[in-house]
């Protein structure tokens, strides 16, 4: 059991009078120090104050894959901990373990405050203050960054949802008009003498046209307009060039041409063909409108599912769902020089998880990767199930690479290689919270020139209560 003199002997204590080291034992407690044994562990809530008495304790720190040294307490006197004396949601910075055997001073936060306000009361408002202080600037600063972001992504997904509603607007009015023209050539064929069997045979030559499936050779496409265009012109049709055009999108050619002037009325074939033209342009722009709209579709969803709107915070999560979304988001970092590849493998099980907080994990590493390359590369990423109680989800990319130093400090806060405006505000050490610490998973780095990959592994059944 420690004694006065124990504390006698460590310089941290030098002025304190006798009966505040009584205070100090009273209040607190011995821990031996055992080599190789864990004293306490990284990301857990300081609770305790510690003073090295004797012996000594390595401090590591989960970085990539490894645990790296950070530091060490062989001298007494040296402390840590006892965060949560000034901060709830203070936490141990490293893990300690044991090196050489000694004794250690363990103080409760809540006694060690107690005592600072009673001895040292200007010193533990200095201290609180200052605790204060730095949470709200780095609480400011994140949220900063944060509304930085969501305004870039917001400005994104504006564009995207202005194109396809650009096409459907435009597409809609040309759609009156092509609708006019429609009723207009119907009343030109009922004037012409069209009989209800020839329409029927013009009604067949109309559905027998096959718009071409691949994009056609512009020059091709001109030669063929010129073709029908002269046709039409011999035949007195009224504005063949205008008509040639709407054909020739549908496929037709001279042989359907004739065909048609066989079954329409001696004076009736331009109004048949111009029945046939805008038939032609409202089936196109109707599939315009229907391609439009349902893009919008898409992006909405999407937009839901990666914000989790009227949705559980902690629920069963499809992994492949959030990708999904989140690659849709990201849409304009990923044109036009990156190319996407998806690679869901089977059967993957569904994980306990906040989907939320994981479409943060995942537009983080896509930024990231996205940044690597440049905006030019291939973006791969991939699904697959890691035995029976576990996900895996790779983001590779084919940037430069990282280079050891960086892949040692990854996962550290505040640390980035990006220049100051770029990236989405979350820092891979956020990342790495909320995919340890929330889910309970892991997170590694494996990088060479040309090959980056981003492993994140997820249990499939949360250990604990998230």
């Amino acid at each position: 059991m420690l004694e006065l003199s124990d504390l006698r002997t460590v310089p941290l204590f030098d002025g304190l009078l006798d009966d505040q080291l009584e205070e100090f034992l009273s209040g607190g407690d011995e821990v031996p120090i055992v080599p190789g044994e864990v004293v306490w562990l990284e990301g857990d809530h300081a609770d305790y104050w510690w003073v090295v008495v004797d012996g000594s304790l390595d401090l590591s720190r989960h970085i990539g894959r490894e645990d790296v040294v950070v530091g060490r307490m062989d001298v007494p006197g040296r402390w840590a901990g006892g965060f949560r004396a000034w901060d709830d949601r203070g936490v141990y910075l490293a893990t300690a373990r044991g090196v050489a055997p000694g004794r250690l001073l363990r103080v409760p936060s809540g006694r060690l405050r107690e005592l600072a306000d009673v001895w040292f009361p200007f010193a533990a408002h200095l201290v609180a203050g200052l605790y204060g202080t730095a949470r709200s600037i780095e609480a400011t600063a994140r949220q900063r960054s944060g509304l930085v972001t969501l305004g870039t992504l917001a400005a994104g997904l504006a564009h995207e949802l202005n194109n396809p509603a650009a096409a459907a607007s435009r597409s809609s009015a040309e759609l009156e008009r092509a609708c006019d023209g429609l009723l207009e050539a119907l009343r030109q064929m009922a004037t012409s003498g069209l009989t209800a069997t020839q329409f029927g045979e013009l009604d067949a030559l109309r559905g027998e046209l096959e718009p071409p499936t691949t994009l056609p050779d512009p020059l091709e496409t001109a030669d063929r307009e010129e073709d029908l265009g002269e046709w039409l012109d011999h035949a007195g049709v009224d504005r063949p060039w205008e008509l040639a055009a709407s054909l020739v999108s549908a496929g037709a050619d001279v042989g359907w041409l004739e065909r048609a002037a066989a079954v329409s009325p001696r004076d009736g074939l331009g109004p048949a063909l111009g029945w046939v033209a805008r038939t032609i342009d409202v089936s196109s722009l109707l599939a315009e409108v229907r391609e439009s709209t349902h893009r919008v579709s898409e992006l909405v969803a999407g937009i839901k599912s990666y914000t989790q709107m009227d949705r559980a915070s902690h629920q069963r999560v499809d992994v492949r769902e959030g990708l999904e979304s989140t690659l849709l988001i990201m849409g304009p970092r990923l044109r036009p020089g990156v190319t996407v590849v998806r690679d869901w493998g089977s059967e993957v099980p569904l994980v306990d998880g906040m989907p939320g907080e994981l479409n943060q994990v995942w537009t983080n590493l896509v930024d990231n990767a996205v940044d690597a390359m440049d905006g030019v590369g291939t973006l791969t990423v991939t699904t697959r199930r890691d035995g029976d109680d576990a996900v895996v989800v790779e983001v590779c990319d084919t940037g430069s690479g990282m280079s050891p130093e960086v892949q040692q400090r990854a996962f550290e806060a505040f640390y980035t290689t990006k220049d100051v405006g770029r990236g989405t505000g979350l820092g891979l050490d956020i990342a790495h919270r909320i995919v340890v610490e929330r889910h309970g998973g892991s997170i590694a780095i494996e990088s060479q020139p040309g090959d980056t990959r981003m492993r994140v592994r997820l249990p499939v059944h949360a250990a604990h209560a998230l």
